[in-house]
């Protein structure tokens, strides 16, 4: 990795793995990103191709058409440096794509390291890539990733993780991975110069809880645990105590805990932060209140601790929020 600022001189090959249904800026977000290390370096430090099984034009899950060449002669072409698998909702089909899967399951061998964008981590779970590893996907996929293959550690939170391979958040994220797999091939400066060509941050501030929608649970079996989930979304902003939660479910502060955590999710105490957060989010967005007011509404009480709240579950503070998705006229 060069640090001084110089370009290394190994040409490295990285290739993008597209297929019908593929995410278009999964695709072209990471290719803009080595392309933009070319152009810095002045001289062609990645070889980059995106390639499909059937090769020639692929069309993206928004119809826009990528072309593409056909997946490598991995005996006889270059050895790969970067394997960059990219998502898309025609991730699963691609999933029983009996020859894709047997290329990449060989590629993986003969890369230097592996890499995948949004749902792609889906196809690197086809191949046992994600058994015992912390990984991230998009935060709405996040779930049935981890119910699809249960040894790999799913964390929603990241915007990307290295742990053996590189995954990584869903669409613009991919641009984030690239810099990233740069910042380690050429350093800081090449990946900041990029970024600043990108208009965009060459490290995110915080995770993908700022961008997910608002807390949706599936309505849970037991009886006690609806009246209580009840009880708290009708507002949130009230006082919800063990206890009386608990005394709306009819059961014990201890037992009710038990089982509302086993049916939901998370503890009692930590639902009510995430829905007093997301009611807090539609005031930042939607009022120019004060964050003391909407603090106080929302039933947190004081801003510093609906600042505490905020950090813990979205990753940035209210004011941070409201700058960046504010829409109050």
């Amino acid at each position: 990795m060069s640090t001084s600022g110089a370009p290394s001189s190994t040409l490295r090959r990285v290739v993008v793995v597209a297929y019908p249904g593929v995410q278009a800026l999964d695709v072209t977000g990471p290719f803009e990103v080595f392309a933009g290390a070319n152009s810095w370096a002045s001289t062609q430090c990645y070889d980059i191709s995106v390639v499909s099984v059937a090769g020639g034009p692929v069309t993206t899950e928004s119809g826009l058409r990528i072309d593409s060449g056909p997946l490598p002669d991995l005996s006889a072409d270059a050895p790969i440096d970067t394997l960059v698998v990219a998502g898309g909702t025609g991730v699963h089909d691609a999933r029983d794509d009996d020859e894709l899967i047997t290329w990449l399951g060989a590629a993986v061998t003969r890369s230097r390291r592996v890499a995948s964008v949004c749902s792609g981590a889906f196809l690197l779970g086809e191949l046992g890539l994600l058994d015992g590893r912390r990984v991230t996907t998009h935060w709405a996929r996040a779930r049935r990733l981890a119910q699809t293959f249960p040894a790999a550690i799913v964390d929603p939170e990241p915007i990307h993780l290295h742990d053996g391979v590189w995954t990584s958040a869903g669409v613009t994220a991919g641009i984030d991975l690239a810099l990233a797999l740069v910042t380690d091939d050429h350093g800081a400066a090449c990946a900041q110069t990029i970024a600043q060509w990108l208009v965009m941050f060459v490290r995110r501030p915080g995770g993908q809880s700022q961008f997910a929608a608002p807390v949706w649970t599936p309505m849970p079996d037991h009886d006690g645990v609806r009246r209580a989930l009840d009880e708290i979304n009708a507002d949130p902003s009230r006082r919800h105590s063990m206890h009386d939660l608990a005394t709306v479910a009819a059961m014990s502060p201890r037992h009710f805990s038990r089982v509302f955590t086993r049916e939901v999710g998370c503890a009692p105490g930590r639902y009510v932060e995430l829905r007093r957060v997301d009611a807090a989010r539609g005031h930042l967005e939607q009022t120019t209140d004060n964050v003391e007011a909407i603090a106080e509404r929302c039933g947190f009480g004081s801003s510093e601790t609906m600042r505490r709240a905020f950090v813990r579950q979205v990753g940035v503070a209210p004011a941070s929020y409201r700058q960046r998705f504010a829409h109050a006229p």
